[in-house]
């Protein structure tokens, strides 16, 4: 079964492939002849393809063509290679003020992604945990994230989803996270106190694109155990700064 499932996948992939070399389109015998496969195989295929939204197919000549779909992968591939480069002095900034962890995340759906991480005592951690997900609500990135959303949209986001417990401040329900973001947005700023992680604290802040748009989130976090001198407040000073650096790198303007 999964012999089968990577034959496809490449088969996919060769379509995508034999597609971006023509500009005007092929029709479905001609793209399973040059991927040399069945046309019920290809039609299946492109079907697939065309769910997601990488391949279209033009009513008028039945010709199928490179959807927007791959666009958005690319845009999304190229803004967080340009996110990454124009955050890594703050970053590296922000860590060196406290002596602690930075990360930058970006949200994927109902979930936050890690997209990169600075601490001073680089490590093999420090690219384990890139590309690891973890919930919205739960953490100071998410909340960061969810900062742009009205409460209709936020609603919509978390329909179905069950707000598991992982630290002993974790919010129970969606009315408890609300009442949260509306403190959030009106300070700018997100904290997670022991939410996701007994023992941790985490502060957060929203980065902005030349549209004004949320795009992706900064963050310190450290244990209260071993820094028991750092409150909430004077880190976000800092994360702010270091937000508002990358945003305006980014293209964004208070105005």
């Amino acid at each position: 079964m999964a012999e089968m499932k990577v034959q496809s996948l490449e088969r996919a992939f060769n379509i995508l492939d034999i597609l971006a070399r023509e500009s005007v389109g092929l029709g479905l015998s001609e793209i399973a002849e040059a991927a040399d496969l069945p046309r019920s195989t290809a039609f299946r295929l492109l079907a697939v393809l065309q769910k997601r939204e990488y391949v279209r197919k033009s009513g008028k000549d039945a010709r199928y063509r490179l959807g927007p779909g791959l666009v958005e992968l690319s845009s999304m591939y190229l803004n967080n290679l340009e996110l990454k480069t124009e955050s890594a002095p703050a970053m590296k900034e922000l860590a060196a003020a406290f002596g602690t962890i930075v990360f930058l995340a970006c949200r994927q759906g109902s979930k936050m992604v890690y997209i990169d991480r600075y601490d001073q005592f680089a490590s093999l951690r420090t690219y384990a945990i890139i590309g690891q997900q973890k919930p919205l609500f739960s953490t100071a990135l998410g909340k960061a994230l969810l900062l742009d959303l009205d409460d209709i949209e936020l609603h919509s986001l978390f329909k179905g989803i069950a707000f598991e417990t992982f630290g002993p401040n974790s919010h129970r329900d969606l009315e408890g996270l609300l009442g949260d973001l509306n403190l959030c947005r009106s300070r700018g700023w997100a904290v997670d106190d022991q939410e996701n992680e007994k023992g941790t604290n985490c502060v957060a802040a929203p980065i902005y694109d030349y549209r004004g748009k949320i795009v992706s989130a900064i963050s310190t976090s450290w244990s209260i155990e071993i820094r028991p001198d750092l409150e909430f407040a004077k880190v976000a000073a800092r994360v702010l700064k270091a937000a508002s650096d990358i945003s305006r790198n980014m293209g964004w303007s208070p105005r």
